[in-house]
């Protein structure tokens, strides 16, 4: 696949890159239980570290704070459960390697910190998210032999939604995620959980415009297809070659002008009482289905 050579700094709303290539994960020794406890002062005498507000960049759960060091994200500190079991250990150990501190702490203190967040018994204060480039996505097609796979996700406000939907796109082998900068929530710590981990392999480039993207893509010779109620069943439009998939949310569905540049829409087939799915998962099935076309089955 050629280099493109395109400059996108007018399109994208940030610049940075979230998306490292994965190294492969060394393997886990067994972790001493050697851990310091959490609550402690510094030595400068500041507030117990658990007091603070979590970044922005924050990660609970085992799977997500897994996958996060695994990418080497940059990490401050991880703070445990006392007792905990299982992939704690893992996480412990494979904190230890890459020279992190670990804290343990009981499991009020943990709660407080979550916020009622659902944590596993792990929280990473890691760096905060940060957005890629079109050039990685290329990058990152280009690496797999593949025509370009986007998910381009118009008024999607959900981090549950879109966290799911980085899920199901690095599950089925997409190239990346493109998000608006306003109507749209962003990558956050819900986003990264709801993902399990996906987030930190999937390029997700934010730009200032959902319609000026889609021309550029166009320009690059992408096909743009629509996801919405009034199209051909979508196993039967050809989903091939180089392709941006646009979803809308489930409430103000693609807006107008965004579906207007869309080359063609697709649908799924409803035969219940209930008259859709929700944007999750009407990227998976998508998605798969672009797999499928691709490896000719």
């Amino acid at each position: 696949m050629a280099k493109n050579k395109r400059d996108w700094a007018s399109i994208n709303a940030r610049k940075g890159k979230a998306y490292r290539a994965p190294e492969e994960a060394k393997a886990s020794r067994r972790s001493e239980r050697n851990t310091k406890s959490a609550g402690t002062k510094t030595r400068q005498g500041e507030e117990k570290f658990w007091q603070a507000e979590l970044p922005a960049g924050a990660i609970l759960g085992r799977n997500p704070v897994i996958e996060a060091l695994r990418n080497d994200r940059e990490m401050e500190k991880i703070l445990v459960g006392k007792g905990a079991e299982g992939s704690i250990a893992k996480i412990i150990a494979m904190a230890k390697e890459k020279a992190i501190p670990i804290y343990q702490s009981d499991k009020q203190t943990l709660d407080r910190i979550a916020g009622g967040a659902p944590h596993q018994g792990v929280i990473a204060y890691a760096s905060a998210y940060h957005y890629s480039e079109m050039e990685d996505i290329y990058a990152k097609a280009e690496a797999a032999g593949e025509q370009p796979l986007i998910v381009i996700l118009d008024n999607l406000e959900d981090p549950h939604n879109l966290g799911a939907i980085m899920r199901s796109a690095e599950c089925a082998g997409a190239h990346g995620v493109i998000i608006p900068k306003r109507r749209s929530c962003g990558l956050t710590e819900t986003v990264a959980k709801s993902s399990a981990g996906a987030v930190e392999y999937m390029p997700c480039v934010k730009v200032a415009n959902i319609g000026q993207a889609i021309d550029a893509l166009k320009e690059d010779g992408f096909w743009i297809a629509a996801c919405d109620m009034d199209g051909v069943t979508y196993y039967q439009q050809d989903l091939t070659g180089k392709l941006a998939i646009v979803i809308g949310s489930e409430g103000a569905g693609i807006s107008p002008l965004v579906k207007k540049k869309c080359d063609f829409t697709v649908s799924m087939p409803m035969v219940g009482n209930i008259t859709s799915l929700n944007a999750s998962n009407a990227a998976a099935v998508l998605l798969y289905e672009v797999r499928r076309q691709r490896d000719g089955k």
